[in-house]
């Protein structure tokens, strides 16, 4: 499979399991979406924050959206309206599906050089390796969202990559 191929299948699983994990969240009032379930940020809406926000930081480091100016402590943070959150998150799904669609197999072999806030220091990875850690990173989260969940008493449904329709 190529990069690009590899790219366009996590956009998709990425967009599904958003999907699937808003709508079980979607079960749940406010109160219990915002409760401390004691996991890495807290709660589902926190996770759910930090993700969005990870998105945006990745996709501006591309030149797809504009910067953030937030740093990880406030990542947490950017849900104020559920409802606006949750048409926000999918058209930035679909956002990074089309810029990933528009990719040249070629531009995967490239680089990308930033500065991260989380080591304090410049960086340098292949693009390649940075779309995956893009698509890593969200599945990780959404793996603490759907113990949240579970934990709630809410069954977010299949998450396997394998199980994904294509």
């Amino acid at each position: 499979m190529s990069e690009k191929s590899n790219a366009l299948r996590m956009a998709r699983y990425n967009s599904w399991q958003n999907n699937a994990m808003i709508g079980a969240a979607n079960q749940l009032p406010a109160p219990e979406r915002q409760r401390d379930f004691g996991t890495f940020f807290k709660s589902i809406e926190a996770t759910f924050s930090h993700i969005f926000w990870a998105d945006q930081i990745w996709l501006s480091r591309f030149g797809v959206v504009e910067p953030i100016k937030l740093g990880i402590p406030e990542s947490t943070g950017l849900i104020t309206d559920w409802d606006r959150f949750q048409t926000d998150r999918k058209a930035l799904d679909q956002q990074l599906y089309d810029w990933v669609e528009g990719l040249d197999e070629s531009w995967f072999a490239g680089e990308l050089a930033w500065y991260s806030g989380a080591v304090g220091r410049d960086m340098v990875k292949p693009r390649a390796q940075v779309i995956g850690h893009i698509f890593n990173h969200q599945t990780h989260h959404r793996g603490q969202i759907h113990a949240m969940l579970s934990m709630a008493g809410v069954n977010s449904g299949i998450t396997d990559l394998a199980m994904m329709e294509e």
